[in-house]
C-alpha cells in the first residue's frame, strides 16, 4: 500500500535552502501539508498566526535563534508538538532545546527514514495514540500502518482521501468544517479548488461506505464514534 502521511500540517523552519526544499518536498510526498520558514521571524508570523499540528525547528536560524522561537511559543501556553534539529556534536544545543520545551530532537544531516518515524511518533502522542486504530462498522483505519480494510479486504486510498480521513478519524465525533479540512491539506502555496474537500469525501463514501464520513448540515464533516 502506499506511504502517506497522517493528514497534518507542519511547519518547517529552515534557512538553508537545499536542506529545505529536499525536506518540504519528502514531507508533501508522504502526505503532509508544509509551510516553510527561513528564518526566525518568519516562524514567529507564522505560528501567531496559523495552527500547526508540529513544527520541524532548526535552531540555528537569522534574525532569530530557533531557542527564542521555541520559548516564546511556550510561553504563549501553545503546546504544539516541537521537534528540534541540531548537528550531531551540538549536545549543549539538544539539552537546552528540551529544557525549553522541544518534545524530541532529530540529528543533522538527516537520516530520512528516521525523521519521517520521529514526526509519526510525535503526532500519536499528541493525539493520545500510542497504538493508533479506529475500527467502525467493518472498517479498520491503523494510522500507524496507513492500512485500511473493510470487512477484512485492504482498500487503496489516494493521498488526499487518506489525509481526510486521517484527520477526521483523529478526532472522531468531531466536526471539523471545509475550511479546517483544506487547513491540513493544503500548505501556503497549495491550490485549492472550491469543491476539493467534497471531491475527497465522495470518494471515501464510495470506497468505504457512506455511513464513515458523515456531513453535518451546515458545519462541515464527522466520522462517528
Amino acid at each position: 500500500m502506499p506511504r502517506y502521511a497522517f493528514a497534518m500540517r507542519l511547519l518547517l523552519v529552515e534557512d538553508d535552502p537545499m536542506i529545505g526544499e529536499a525536506v518540504r518536498d519528502l514531507l508533501r510526498a508522504e502526505g503532509y501539508a508544509v509551510d516553510w520558514a527561513n528564518d526566525g521571524d518568519m516562524a514567529d508570523a507564522a505560528l501567531a498566526t496559523q495552527a500547526y499540528d508540529l513544527v520541524l525547528l532548526d535552531l540555528g536560524l537569522p534574525r532569530r535563534d530557533g531557542l527564542a522561537v521555541l520559548r516564546d511559543l511556550r510561553s504563549r501556553k501553545d503546546r504544539t508538538p516541537v521537534l528540534i534539529a541540531t548537528a550531531r556534536d551540538g549536545v549543549a544545543q539538544r539539552v537546552q532545546g528540551l529544557d525549553a520545551g522541544a518534545d524530541d530532537y532529530v540529528l543533522k544531516p538527516y537520516d530520512l527514514e528516521e525523521l519521517l518515524a520521529r514526526i509519526r511518533a510525535l503526532l500519536r502522542r499528541a493525539a493520545g495514540r500510542a497504538e493508533p486504530v479506529y475500527e467502525h462498522q467493518g472498517i479498520s483505519v491503523t494510522p500507524a500502518t496507513r492500512e485500511v480494510l473493510v470487512q477484512g479486504r485492504p482498500v487503496s486510498l489516494s493521498a488526499r482521501e487518506w489525509a481526510v480521513l486521517e484527520a477526521l478519524i483523529a478526532r472522531p465525533g468531531t466536526v471539523l468544517s471545509r475550511q479546517q479540512l483544506e487547513d491540513k491539506l493544503y500548505g501556503w502555496d497549495g491550490e485549492i479548488s472550491s469543491n476539493a474537500v467534497e471531491v475527497y469525501v465522495h470518494g471515501l463514501r464510495k470506497k468505504l461506505g457512506a455511513h464513515l464520513v458523515l456531513n453535518v448540515r451546515g458545519l462541515g464533516y464527522m466520522v462517528p464514534r
